[in-house]
């Protein structure tokens, strides 16, 4: 076969980087990948308990560390007893930051691929979606404290299959894969992975041009400031307000609905999901989690001086944030 390549090794090469490993097929092939290119690593895998493998994975992961001397932290999830698939991902994600933040290091690897990403498309097309969220798993994703990468999103999943099987790699078979309750393996069997094995060549070149048509689209807005959960976008481009409010949105974990998009295309005000104020002022973009805390007179009235946004204030006032350093008119001062 031939040798699979990591486009964004460069990335990894000096850096402490966290490896969120399964032991299935393709954090198992990811593992080995980096193995090969001399990138250092640790891992990280969560138990869910739900397989009889569960725990015989978990000891492979050790096992596993043990033998090419990287670290391994493992931690047992509770049992959800509703919206399964949710609440793992929620807690799988808390464990890995709860590591990165504890231990220092300074990326997440994922071992998503391209049927992941044809996969992840289809689902959210049949929502009604904008390109931003079509394209939902990007290479490198800047989070607050760390950087997200994915090094596998141009390799199918049989080619990962092949590079283990032709090496004498091991792997588990996760069987709920397979369980089509689940709108993503009902997804993955149904249209993803036959479209995959028909089309992959044609399917890796639509998503490199997809991605070439959302650089363009982003350069119509550029982020101006973010602090903590505060974003602060230029808008080049007032149709533009959408498209970045989706773009930061993402990066924060959530997904606007199609009736949310076209509400905020209405609006220059309003707050999505009982979660987030998203606001605009002149040419400027406002999101930031939404609050209704009281707040004083006083700083009420500075930030009306200021120009900031309504909705956006009580988050301003709850985490102590300099609001001369954020307001559209930087030279009002108390």
């Amino acid at each position: 076969m031939k040798k699979l390549l990591l486009p964004t090794s460069s990335l990894l090469l000096g850096k402490k980087n966290l490896l969120a490993f399964s032991a299935g097929v393709d954090s198992s092939a990811l593992l080995f990948l980096l193995l090969e290119h001399h990138i250092p690593f640790d891992i990280a895998l969560v138990n869910y308990g739900t397989r009889e493998s569960s725990d015989a994975e978990e000891e492979h992961a050790k096992r596993l560390a043990e033998k090419y001397g990287f670290k391994c932290y493992t931690t047992k999830a509770p049992r959800f007893e509703s919206r399964f698939e949710e609440q793992a991902r929620a807690f799988r994600y808390a464990f890995f930051e709860k590591v990165i933040k504890e231990e220092g290091y300074e990326t997440l690897l994922t071992a998503h691929q391209l049927n992941d990403q044809l996969e992840w498309l289809l689902m959210r097309l049949s929502k009604g979606a904008g390109l931003s969220e079509l394209i939902g798993l990007e290479a490198v994703s800047q989070k607050e404290n760390y950087q997200l990468i994915r090094p596998l999103l141009e390799v199918s999943k049989e080619e990962l299959l092949e590079y283990l099987e032709s090496n004498g790699y091991p792997y588990f078979i996760d069987e709920s894969n397979r369980e089509v309750k689940y709108e993503r393996n009902y997804f993955r069997k149904h249209f993803s992975d036959p479209l995959i094995a028909e089309y992959k060549e044609g399917i890796k070149r639509s998503f490199r041009y997809l991605k070439e048509d959302l650089k363009r689209l982003e350069s119509q807005y550029e982020l101006l400031h973010r602090q903590k959960e505060l974003h602060i976008i230029k808008l080049h481009k007032t149709e533009a307000k959408v498209q970045a409010a989706d773009r930061v949105l993402k990066s924060m974990g959530y997904l606007m609905s199609a009736a949310q998009r076209e509400a905020l295309e209405r609006s220059e005000s309003l707050v999505i999901g009982g979660k987030w104020a998203v606001e605009v002022q002149s040419d400027l973009l406002y999101i930031a989690p939404y609050s209704t805390t009281d707040m004083p007179k006083a700083f009420r009235e500075q930030c009306r001086r200021l120009k900031i946004p309504s909705k956006i204030r009580p988050y301003l006032f709850v985490e102590e944030i300099d609001i001369f350093a954020v307001g559209v008119d930087r030279r009002v001062h108390p």
